[in-house]
């Protein structure tokens, strides 16, 4: 019997957590409360930061940029989860299977280098601190951005002509809740080396490199640090570093531990998928956020000049 070859299909089915069906309502819950959660954290994040001076500084720039990364990727996969989570329907269009492969290539790449920005930023915070606003300047800051968001957009464009040239054999079932490069080369019925070839050649630059450029960073701050006379300035230091670092623990962590694990245990990378790409976008603001006496002084102030507009008005 003839294998069906076709170049690309009108539709995809995503199975999701199918074999899962008593979890569908419960995560459909989580989701859509993650998903809101989401987009006022770091909606309130980057409109904090245009809206208060104290805040536009490289910090809270590279902030903006790593919230902007966070909800372009919950925006591309959340809304297709949540309606296949509810109904019977677990169909994707074309179209969405092409956003959706096209913004995780290259929100995924962008995350990381960003990431490894940012230490960057932090290592010339505490370890060139009189050299700081001479060192990261705002062009400078601005081209370390595009850098990240430039290196993004080249992985999705070099992921998606890749991925969808290949002709696609019979059927058009994904093994996820969202399109992947991975899972659409799973379909494939011709030479996959390539693509193979690719993904491996990206793990180069934000899989090794990123991380390596975060590890020396954070080595150099903390021999500069230990190296501090008082302990109060040693632990202001280090809480300027504290949530950069969970951030990089919480999104490099789950992601390598992902890679690493056999192709066979499906379920449990699904799961750990899930966390990446809903429940850390959650986390992130929070963890910036909770402790930054910055962004607490920030929400002060415009409550108080929201309590003292309403005052006027009333009298």
């Amino acid at each position: 019997m003839e294998i069906e070859n076709v170049s690309f299909p009108n539709t995809f089915v995503l199975l999701g957590f199918s074999e899962f069906p008593w979890l569908e309502r419960p995560l459909f819950a989580v989701v859509l409360i993650s998903y809101i959660l989401t987009l006022l954290g770091n909606s309130s994040i980057i409109l904090l930061s245009l809206v208060d001076p104290r805040l536009q500084t490289p910090m809270y720039f590279f902030l903006n940029n790593l919230s902007l990364v966070d909800l372009s990727l919950t925006c591309a996969t959340v809304p297709q989860l949540l309606a296949n989570l509810w109904g019977p329907d677990k169909t994707v269009a074309a179209w969405g299977c092409v956003t959706q492969v096209s913004i995780f290539s290259c929100t995924s790449c962008t995350e990381c280098a960003l990431l490894a920005m940012m230490a960057i930023d932090r290592y010339v915070a505490i370890c060139r601190p009189l050299h700081y606003t001479l060192i990261m300047r705002p062009w400078v800051c601005v081209q370390m951005a595009a850098v990240c968001w430039s290196s993004g957009l080249a992985n999705a464009l070099l992921q998606g002509i890749l991925t969808f040239q290949l002709p696609l054999c019979g059927h058009h079932t994904l093994g996820h809740f969202f399109c992947e490069v991975t899972e659409l080369i799973k379909l494939a019925c011709g030479d996959t080396s390539a693509n193979e070839l690719a993904l491996t050649l990206m793990t180069i630059p934000f899989g090794v490199l990123a991380p390596l450029m975060i590890i020396i960073s954070y080595i150099l701050i903390a021999r500069a640090v230990l190296k501090l006379p008082s302990a109060e300035g040693r632990h202001k230091a280090l809480s300027t570093c504290s949530s950069h670092l969970f951030v990089v623990t919480l999104y490099f962590g789950p992601g390598t531990y992902l890679y690493l694990q056999p192709s066979s245990k499906s379920s449990q990378a699904k799961f750990i998928s899930f966390f990446c790409c809903f429940i850390t976008p959650v986390l992130n603001p929070l963890i910036y956020t909770l402790r930054n006496k910055d962004v607490q002084t920030a929400w002060k102030r415009i409550l108080q000049s929201q309590g003292s507009l309403k005052s006027l008005k009333s009298r």
